[in-house]
């Protein structure tokens, strides 16, 4: 009997009926991949979602890395509930943010031992930059293309993709260079034949286009955003060296790359670097609302920045988000999830190379513990992407099948959550398989 070309539809009759019913009172704009699913969830349990109708998910996205832990992990539902029939606001210190602080300083590479809470991403970023002028006194930065660093004004002329058109004037100061993307690279060169052409490029953009007062190189270890994208070795290295020819900081966003996510505790790591300042959120907290930076001592002490009151934030740092992210780095200590995310993380990529020799419209696969990009291509040779219809298709197919992915672009990235194991990552490929094997099948013969 021959597999049937598409899957049963999910019976969810309660999930519409409620997700319709939110509709005309939910601003435009909502996440995609939500409103894509239509999902109305009731509960979640490790790495599984269950919803209103009762059909079971595995999660390959944790809520695109934010939930580290999985899903209603007992010592986090324990640590918030007993926080939470406590004290839940305010600035002042509490017993775990003390737990919390210490021991970031103890896991933090090299001198980064000064931590500030905020609660979330683009506000961290912005804040890292704000320090980074004060310490150098100067006032421009420089990202790069295909990087994701927040949506405020502060940081969105950093982010290097066209989401930026049509928000009006942006920040002055802010500059963008290719990331070292080899897959795509915009020179046309192939490493390690290039040379690393993107650092001299990333110069030369300085030299050019700057007013000379660089205070501050902004990078993601691994592209997030753009597709899970891994540099080459000496991209970072060779980051850190142009930072400091001009007297200017190298930060990294490691609010996806922070704890665990690539099998070690910090994405820098990887490459043998240690940044001035790291950006860290998402999977910190496993869900809660908590982001921050760290830096060393001697930069943090640096004004404006450090006179009172002039980092904070109203809600960075309160009981309740110093608990989430205290019992969430603990968790990932104590059950070794950082181990577990690169052991998990390299089957997982193994078995996805294996469905890239089995199905040719499976391009680059690469990636680094449980952060792995795919893109979907109609050839090799072009690395032309597959059009969103298509990849709507496959995401759709995939939560037929019982898979929540952030497959609906063709540069599809994988980051389930740190306790993700061996079976549940073949359930995960077993499920993709079939899916291939349906755009094999139905939708390849009409590109």
């Amino acid at each position: 009997m021959s597999k049937p070309s598409s899957a049963p539809e999910l019976i969810r009759p309660r999930s519409l009926e409620i997700f319709q019913a939110e509709q005309p009172y939910l601003s435009p704009g909502f996440q995609n991949v939500a409103l894509m699913a239509k999902l109305v969830l009731e509960r979640g349990d490790g790495c599984y979602l269950t919803d209103v109708d009762g059909n079971r998910f595995l999660d390959f996205m944790a809520s695109i890395c934010v939930c580290s832990l999985g899903y209603s992990h007992p010592a986090y539902v324990a640590a918030l509930t007993e926080q939470l029939g406590k004290l839940t606001v305010g600035s002042f210190c509490t017993p775990n943010r003390v737990k919390f602080l210490s021991r970031m300083a103890e896991i933090a590479p090299g001198d980064l031992k000064k931590t500030m809470l905020y609660s979330g991403g683009a506000e961290a970023v912005e804040a890292a930059i704000r320090l980074a002028k004060s310490y150098t006194k100067k006032f421009e930065v420089l990202a790069f293309w295909g990087g994701f660093h927040g949506k405020t004004g502060g940081v969105l002329g950093l982010m290097g993709s066209t989401f930026k058109q049509h928000w009006g004037p942006l920040h002055p100061g802010l500059y963008l260079a290719p990331y070292a993307y080899c897959e795509r690279c915009p020179f046309k060169m192939t490493h390690p034949a290039c040379g690393m052409y993107c650092l001299d490029f990333a110069r030369q953009v300085i030299k050019l286009n700057t007013t000379g007062s660089l205070a501050a190189i902004l990078v993601e270890p691994v592209q997030g955003t753009a597709g899970n994208v891994v540099p080459p070795p000496e991209f970072l290295p060779g980051l850190k060296e142009i930072a400091r020819e001009h007297g200017a900081l190298l930060i990294a966003d490691e609010m996806i790359t922070g704890f665990g996510r690539t099998g070690l505790m910090f994405g820098s790591t990887h490459f043998g670097v240690e940044p001035d300042i790291i950006t860290i959120g998402k999977g910190m907290g496993s869900g809660f609302p908590v982001s921050g930076l760290i830096s060393s001592p001697e930069i943090m002490q640096a004004e404006p920045y450090s006179k009172p009151s002039a980092a904070s934030s109203s809600y960075g740092g309160n009981p309740l988000a110093a608990t989430a992210a205290w019992i969430t780095l603990e968790t990932i200590l104590k059950e070794n999830l950082v181990e577990n995310s690169a052991k998990v993380g390299s089957y997982l990529l193994k078995r996805l190379l294996d469905l890239k020799e089995k199905y040719s419209f499976i391009g680059r696969v690469q990636g680094l513990g449980l952060m792995i990009g795919v893109e979907f291509v109609k050839d090799r040779a072009t690395k032309e992407l597959l059009p969103g219809k298509v990849m709507e298709k496959v995401f759709q197919e995939s939560l037929k099948r019982g898979l929540v992915s952030m497959n609906y672009t063709a540069q599809y990235r994988i980051n389930p959550p740190l306790v993700l194991t061996e079976a549940q990552a073949e359930e995960g490929v077993g499920i993709l398989d079939e899916v291939c094997a349906y755009v094999d099948r139905e939708l390849r013969p009409h590109w």
